[in-house]
């Protein structure tokens, strides 16, 4: 919805899942800390997360290939927009790994939990236990809203949500 109020968005999702695709420059480097974790896709992402959810070690293993790299695509993302007013960092663990440190405001997405589980759940290959597991290396919605500047409400309709996100977008422009 940024994107679309024309916004450049930075989506470290989307990184990860580009880096780790067929020919990604970070397959190499896991497959060789994480033998059988790929194959002709690129990283097999159901075999990586059951090696790492739950392991602090294998994560921080992993963490340490996955995030450099995607830390020097944000910075080539911010060094493109230099001259935009504004640009839009979609950072999952923005705050459990201090990345909210180098911005100008937070705009947390959230939904209530049932909300979440649901749409989580409905995921190929998502069970309850691998839900936990990752809300446990999360920060509780309840903080993270509070530390937000802003906060879009995903359960809302998606028109209202257009309506704050041009709100949001409006006010950094001016």
């Amino acid at each position: 919805m940024f994107r679309a109020a024309g916004v450049p968005v930075f989506d470290a999702d989307a990184e990860v899942h580009s880096l780790q695709a067929a020919g990604g420059t970070l397959v190499a480097a896991i497959e060789a800390r994480f033998p059988g974790s790929t194959g002709a896709d690129g990283v097999n992402r159901a075999i990586l997360g059951a090696r790492v959810l739950g392991d602090r070690t294998e994560l921080a293993a992993l963490e340490a290939i996955v995030h450099p790299a995607v830390a020097h695509c944000q910075r080539r993302f911010l060094a493109q927009h230099r001259a935009r007013p504004l640009v839009v960092l979609d950072i999952p663990l923005l705050f459990e790994k201090g990345g909210w440190r180098r911005v100008g405001a937070i705009a947390v997405v959230s939904a209530p939990l049932w909300v979440q589980r649901r749409r989580v759940l409905a995921r190929a290959g998502m069970t309850e236990d691998k839900f936990r597991a990752i809300r446990r290396l999360q920060l509780p919605d309840r903080t993270k809203r509070a530390r937000a500047d802003f906060i879009i409400d995903t359960s809302r309709p998606k028109a209202v949500m257009r309506a704050q996100i041009a709100s949001i977008a409006s006010c950094f422009r001016r």
